[in-house]
């Protein structure tokens, strides 16, 4: 296996297949660009699952928004993880914090135990809590692999010497993913910086929801240099 690895969040079927076929390592299948990402339809994961043979994660957000949830939409985050795992897909990817902008452990801790054994990423909810440090160590207790950020910036190159940080205070307990307008043309500093070994982007660089393929190759280029 070769040392970085990139995942490509995508919004549709067409994106997840275009991911596989430019040589992505993993996809995120998101719905609702605009929002940020949301819990994508049953069907739509259901489709993709059959068509990719590369890994495949599922976002878990009931809709845009905060990340503090009710307990309504608690038990809607349960009853999909219950779903998709019978799809077989390979990871979720969701973060709820609490009221006061801190890691709700309790919450959490219970939606990473009924995902087993897939793994969780937590994901940019990190991006607005009030303590980076108290946090890495709460996501870590709560059992997650992955932590996605782009240093609590806009984007990973404003957030670069926050990624560089979480990535040396994580020292190998969880992986520091950045994500957050990573490009190609920008992939080659982050990565010098940030010694991260695994990558998020859309992709995307036009004003659709699709990403593009010769995007895709070339980050994967610009990772290998």
């Amino acid at each position: 296996m070769k040392k970085d690895q990139l995942e490509i969040a995508c919004f549709n079927r067409e994106s997840a297949l275009i991911a596989q076929e430019s040589g992505a390592d993993r996809v995120e299948l998101c719905a609702n660009m605009k929002e940020g990402g949301t819990t994508p339809d049953f069907k739509t994961v259901e489709a993709v699952r059959k068509e990719l043979s590369i890994k495949l994660n599922v976002m878990i957000r009931p809709r845009g928004g905060d990340f503090v949830y009710s307990y309504d939409e608690l038990e809607q985050m349960k009853a999909e993880i219950v779903a998709f795992k019978k799809l077989q897909v390979d990871g979720f990817v969701f973060g709820i914090l609490d009221k006061d902008g801190n890691v709700n452990k309790e919450q959490n801790t219970a939606l990473v135990k009924l995902a087993y054994p897939c793994p969780c990423i937590f994901h940019r909810a990190f991006d607005v809590v009030k303590n980076i440090d108290e946090s890495l160590e709460t996501i870590i207790e709560c059992g997650f692999t992955t932590i996605l950020t782009s240093g609590q910036e806009k984007n990973v190159v404003e957030g670069i010497e926050v990624l560089a940080e979480l990535v040396k205070k994580a020292n190998s307990r969880i992986v520091i993913m950045p994500g957050g307008g990573l490009r190609s043309s920008n992939i080659g500093l982050v990565k010098k910086n940030t010694n991260a070994l695994f990558y998020h982007s859309s992709a995307i660089v036009d004003l659709t929801e699709t990403a593009n393929g010769n995007e895709i190759k070339a980050i994967q280029n610009n990772l290998e240099l």
